[in-house]
């Protein structure tokens, strides 16, 4: 993690597994907590818990990722070969529980695929889970991004439904192509045309277009943010959950209630003004 606290930003590194991981029960026991895939969701828990508890000014989350995506995908047929091994199950259900933290945090999200990405198969849960993901699309050393069989039930989202379904608002034609293309390295302009991805901005438009989508996402009200986000994450169908995270505690007290809102220099206060408004920067 690189936290820039100046412009309330934190930048998380996903690092892809290495070579030689061992893919059977045998040798995936033996490696313990070193295994990739536990040590993965072990520090990826760990940074998002310390970043929601001592960080609350930081309101935006960037995920990159640097790996080899044949070896990332070699990791998810492990983890779906083995599905029934008990250590393996618990592995999955403890990156499920993960993946579901980073859809309750009342952070902007951002995911950027960039040469030497490795958004393929479990990873690739933290490009649908952004609020906003873009993939530099160029000719040398081109990014990609890949789907398998985990993006299409191993990590249901709160609603009960995977990321691909909440993304497409439970369009069956659109997860249908995305599930045909299951298995292979998506362009950018592959992953663009099935939804993947917000955007793909070329070589020539990439520092700027991050720039100013980090900084303009920064730039306004937290608790507007909150509401907004919790409820575009949790589209489709409702349960107690997405009641709670994205309606309730999310929508309802925060937006219009609060100071940012309502206080002295709160942004219905001022509206109108020509004032600017002043936000208290901590988000929940």
């Amino acid at each position: 993690m690189a936290i820039d606290r100046a412009k309330r930003v934190a930048t998380f590194t996903l690092r892809g597994p290495g070579g030689g991981e061992p893919n059977t029960p045998a040798t995936i026991l033996g490696e313990g907590d070193q295994w990739w895939a536990l040590k993965f969701a072990r520090e990826l828990d760990d940074a998002i818990l310390l970043l929601r508890t001592n960080d609350l000014e930081v309101g935006t989350w960037v995920f990159k990722s640097a790996g080899d995506m044949d070896t990332m995908l070699a990791m998810d047929a492990t983890l779906r070969a083995h599905q029934e091994n008990w250590f393996v199950r618990e592995t999955v259900n403890f990156l499920r529980r993960v993946l579901r933290r980073i859809d309750v945090s009342s952070r902007s999200l951002f995911a950027l695929v960039e040469p030497g990405s490795c958004f393929a198969g479990t990873l690739a849960e933290i490009v649908l889970a952004a609020d906003r993901s873009y993939i530099l699309d160029t000719a040398e050393n081109t990014p990609h991004i890949a789907l398998t069989t985990a993006n299409f039930g191993a990590y249901t989202m709160n609603n009960g439904l995977t990321r691909l379904a909440t993304r497409f608002a439970e369009d069956v034609a659109a997860v249908d192509a995305a599930r045909a293309a299951a298995g292979r390295l998506l362009t950018p302009a592959e992953a663009l045309e099935l939804g993947l991805v917000t955007y793909a901005p070329d070589d020539l438009d990439w520092d700027e277009e991050i720039r100013i989508a980090i900084e303009e996402r920064a730039s306004l009200s937290p608790d507007a943010l909150t509401g907004m986000e919790a409820s575009l994450r949790f589209s489709g169908c409702e349960t107690m959950d997405t009641r709670i995270f994205g309606r309730l505690t999310a929508w309802q007290n925060w937006i219009f209630q609060r100071p940012n809102a309502v206080g002295e220099k709160g942004a219905l206060k001022v509206y109108g003004s020509g004032n600017k408004s002043a936000f208290d920067w901590n988000r929940v």
